[in-house]
């Protein structure tokens, strides 16, 4: 299922209609959204019977400018919401997926009128219920880098677009290809380019689509690029949840107590199944700290705003206690996050969860393996045999063949004297353990057995003389 988006600067043109003849024939989307068509409803229609589309809406140009139209391949699959001269907004059914929301914008491009577009998308929002995607010419940008050449883009603009993403919790899509989608001057010295056009989405339909490609096709007959949104939903496997250490645990003191109630009493048993044990009962009691932020945030500040303004001395400790508790909630959820988007963290430097929360979310989702090419050079999922593909290859890989090589041994000269090499034989010590634990990062390299750097190095005197 695919979506192309293209400001196409005057669809009566017979170079602009041909060009999306063909670049609908070549990519086959199923949706179609069409800003500033600067044409009567008769052209769309025209284009519409030329690339075979069952449903069409349009909004004719007003003026001598503007116009956009939405166009789809299967009647019975949209279901229209709402439309303006800068947006069409739709709600999409199809027999294998629910239902989601699709919703095709037309940024103003009178920087003056720009607080418009931001309080369209915010009335959108507001009464939102499925899963939603928005794409189109936005006339906006997320920062600096999304423009080059000519003057800087005022900051006031850029602020006040990110404070409209963060209120309505979408997420800038990450677009392949050329970064910049619209260009003024080629080839002179007044060569400008921006990022204009641009899909954001909820992390709602980007967990139910789990393979989104949002992609620049470069060529276009306009000074704007079309964007294909690809979104599949692929089938997931469910595989046995592994026990990961949380950072966040650290800050109670009932998991040192936990972790030395399950060493002690388990005296006589190996190690592995003391560690076993321990993440069995953390992974249970950790649920209560970690799965109910928001649940414990919102009862402390109802707490805290139903003691405010008393005097007397009761009031005022408990007051402070649950001011305490507070702080030390969110504490564990800054260190919840930071987990889990690390690289975000070093480069956003705030306090953001929502940011982080959404980052991480979105990288789990483009870390999956979804299909790999097997021998053949044919696409297999987990449906096709996957499995069978990786297990083949690392098979292949780790199998020895019947090679000759000591000759090429022969000619490599020994550099470790005898004594050398019977010290490299020697046992690891405690000490050498407990060494090079301490010198890694906490965060670090999570083991087989789930547990952090940090783990051990918290509870070193307890499992160190195991």
């Amino acid at each position: 299922m695919s979506l192309l988006s293209w400001n196409c600067h005057g669809l009566g043109t017979p170079w602009a209609f041909q060009f999306l003849k063909e670049i609908t024939l070549q990519k086959k989307p199923d949706f179609v959204f069409l800003s500033e068509i600067i044409c009567k409803r008769g052209t769309v229609e025209r284009l519409q019977r030329a690339i075979g589309f069952e449903g069409m809406v349009v909004v004719e140009l007003q003026g001598h400018s503007g116009g956009v139209a939405f166009l789809w391949r299967n009647q019975q699959e949209v279901t229209l919401r709402s439309y303006s001269k800068n947006h069409v907004d739709t709600i999409i059914h199809t027999n294998n997926n629910n239902p989601f929301r699709v919703t095709g914008v037309y940024g103003e491009p009178d920087r003056s009128k720009r607080h418009e577009t931001w309080q369209l998308i915010q009335n959108l929002s507001s009464n939102n219920t499925h899963p939603w995607v928005l794409i189109g010419d936005m006339n906006n940008v997320c920062s600096q880098i999304d423009k080059k050449g000519g003057r800087p883009y005022p900051d006031s603009l850029i602020q006040g677009f990110l404070q409209v993403l963060d209120d309505c919790s979408l997420i800038d899509m990450e677009l392949q290809g050329y970064q910049y989608t619209w260009e003024r001057g080629a080839g002179t010295a007044d060569w400008i380019e921006v990022r204009l056009d641009r899909a954001l989405a909820t992390s709602e339909f980007m967990y139910m689509f789990k393979y989104v490609i949002l992609s620049n096709l470069e060529v276009s007959t306009s000074d704007h690029c079309p964007l294909l949104l690809e979104f599949y939903k692929v089938h997931q496997i469910s595989h046995p949840k592994r026990f990961r250490f949380e950072n966040a645990w650290l800050r109670e003191p009932m998991c040192k107590q936990l972790v030395e109630c399950v060493w002690f009493r388990n005296q006589g048993r190996s190690f592995y199944e003391k560690l076993t044990e321990c993440a069995d009962v953390l992974s249970e009691w950790g649920k209560e700290i970690t799965g109910s932020f928001k649940n414990r945030t919102r009862e402390y500040i109802r707490k805290i705003k139903a003691l405010r303004g008393r005097r007397d001395d009761y009031s005022v400790t408990c007051l402070k206690d649950y001011q305490e508790k507070l702080a030390e909630v969110y504490a564990q959820q800054e260190a919840f996050w930071k987990q889990r988007s690390k690289q975000h963290w070093l480069k956003a430097g705030d306090q953001n969860s929502k940011f982080f929360h959404a980052a991480a979310k979105n990288r789990r989702n483009v870390n999956k393996i979804r299909w790999l090419k097997n021998n053949e050079g044919q696409l297999v999922d987990w449906d096709s045999g996957l499995q069978t593909v990786m297990i083949d290859y690392f098979t292949s890989l780790f199998t020895a063949s019947n090679t000759e090589w000591s000759y090429v041994i022969d000619c490599v000269q020994a550099r470790i004297t005898d004594e050398q090499n019977m010290k490299l034989l020697e046992d690891v010590t405690k000490t050498e353990v407990k060494a090079a634990l301490f010198h890694m990062y906490p965060d670090k390299s999570l083991g087989p057995d789930g547990m952090s750097p940090g783990f051990y190095q918290k509870h070193w005197k307890i499992v160190g003389g195991i």
